[in-house]
């Protein structure tokens, strides 16, 4: 069968309409031959009559070039097969033997890491209340363990304070602020706070390590940027996790560190000039007893147009002639930071914590913060008790000058123990030992530190603790000795502490 090279149309009828597809050919095609039943050729003839450039073909009176007509063929096709269900193999009960079989294989995963001997440290238990002396299996002990640096745990006006609040509203406030959870006491202690530190306002928090990482994540969001010191403790890092905020980490309390970075992200970033953007910082770092440089960093936040946040948990009651923090011990208005945060555990011998600052401020957090509104709001005879001690506070401006005695004391007689080097601020009620000499590991300097403060507290009976992290803390400066100072400590308690580091350590580091 030869095709007539005068022939020039082909018609091909479409079977569910039974209407001609018109293929016009302006050109004669090549002779071809087909054999009786034999359809390849015939197809290749037809592929090559839509691979023609001057091939069309007309479907329904509209002209379609030949390689659109194939395309859609193979797409209605494609739909036709992603349209059929996909084969599954027909499904057969297992066997009563095939379960048991399955059963003896499975090994489920243990739900918590093996138990090493590290685990087994059994860690000194406190039989008394964490004053400045306190009793360990029954001997008594010179504390230095416990952040309670104007001594009062234990006195007796926060006392008479909390016995009356108990008498009077119980010991619970049944549900969060927001929900039967606000009573009188609770806006007493905000407006005695804001009043003591010259703020208009502040909000209370019923765990003092939850304050921080509530109150990041109320004020910053995705897509924000957040510079942070690398010291920072662990409820800050939380609370920079839960924010999902963009976090850049500058060097430890170093000013050029953080300005490189300040300059690195708003240097021809018009993206980073419309987003919310934050310092956060320690006054006093929890993880190394050093003292933030709050003029120079208000200086750079200034500059670069950030917000800031500071916490001043170590600081509050401790540093300033009066005992109002950071922004009073570098004479920096407090007006120039934008939020501060403290827990109410360490100076106020409380618990819970406050952020103070604007009432824009103060006023975002009733209803944005996740600590002030789905936690119970804070017991009242706690909230008595840290009003009664600011009240104190301010009445004994002496025990301020008594703790930097102190810390003064102690920082002199620690700093020349052989092998051992002070790494906190002179005016820091946190002082912070190092090894001098690294081993070069962490779980390797950490066990020598722990070796020194175990002896010193079963030879001298001085309680001190090491700054060993969870495995979720992120932070990498150095571990360490904190020794905790309190304006109730004696000189002779001070004294009896640096003389048995002196004799100790020595001991320790050649033993090992």
């Amino acid at each position: 069968m030869t095709p007539k090279t005068s022939a020039h149309t082909y018609s091909i009828h479409a079977s569910y309409q039974q209407r001609p597809l018109q293929l016009s050919v302006l050109h004669p095609p090549p002779r071809l031959s087909l054999r009786e039943g034999t359809s390849t050729e015939f197809l290749n003839c037809v592929t090559l009559a839509f691979d023609t450039p001057s091939a069309r073909a007309v479907v329904f009176g509209v002209n379609i070039g030949g390689h659109l007509f194939v395309e859609g063929l193979l797409f209605v096709v494609i739909l036709f097969l992603l349209s059929r269900k996909s084969y599954k193999p027909p499904k057969r009960p297992l066997t009563k033997k095939e379960i048991d079989e399955l059963c003896d294989e499975w090994v489920p995963e243990p739900l918590i890491p093996a138990i090493t001997e590290e685990m087994k440290y059994q860690p000194p238990v406190l039989q008394s209340a964490a004053g400045p002396h306190t009793i360990i299996n029954g001997k008594e002990v010179v504390n230095f363990a416990s952040a309670n640096y104007l001594g009062f745990v234990g006195h007796e006006k926060l006392l008479e304070s909390c016995t009356k609040s108990v008498e009077k509203y119980g010991v619970g406030s049944c549900g969060p602020r927001a929900f039967y959870g606000t009573i009188d006491v609770h806006l007493d202690c905000e407006a005695r706070i804001a009043k003591f530190l010259g703020t208009s306002d502040s909000v209370l928090y019923s765990y003092g390590l939850s304050t921080m990482f509530s109150i990041i994540p109320a004020f910053s969001k995705k897509g924000d940027i957040i510079v942070a010191d690398e010291g920072v403790h662990w409820g800050i890092q939380n609370g920079l996790q839960l924010s999902r905020s963009t976090i850049v980490y500058y060097k430890h309390n170093d000013m050029e560190s953080l300005r490189s970075i300040l300059e690195k992200v708003t240097h021809k970033n018009e993206r980073a000039k419309k987003l919310r953007r934050y310092i956060v910082a320690e006054a006093v770092y929890q993880n190394s007893g050093q003292i933030a440089p709050l003029d120079e960093i208000v200086r750079l936040k200034e500059k670069y147009r950030f917000r800031l946040i500071l916490d001043e948990s170590n600081s509050f009651g401790v540093l300033g002639s009066c005992g109002r923090g950071l922004t009073e011990h570098c004479s920096v208005p407090i007006e120039k930071v934008d939020i501060v945060a403290a827990a109410m555990g360490n100076a106020l011998a409380a618990e819970g914590g406050f952020c103070t600052g604007s009432a824009r401020v103060v006023d975002h957090q009733r209803l944005s913060s996740s600590g002030y509104l789905f936690s119970a709001s804070l017991p009242p005879y706690l909230a008595s008790a840290a009003i009664a001690a600011v009240d104190v506070l301010e009445d004994n401006l002496d025990l301020i000058t008594k703790l930097k005695k102190n810390v003064a004391t102690l920082h002199n007689g620690l700093s020349d123990v052989r092998g051992l080097e002070i790494m906190s601020d002179q005016q820091s009620p946190i002082v912070f030992l190092r090894l001098r000499n690294s081993t070069g590991s962490v779980k390797g300097d950490l066990q020598i530190l722990e070796n020194i403060a175990d002896r010193v507290l079963k030879e001298d009976s001085i309680f001190c603790v090491t700054s060993k992290r969870s495995t979720i803390d992120k932070c990498n400066l150095a571990s360490g000795i904190r020794l905790f100072v309190s304006a109730a400590h004696t000189e002779p308690d001070l004294v009896k502490a640096y003389e048995s580091f002196k004799r100790v350590t020595p001991l320790v580091l050649e033993g090992q």
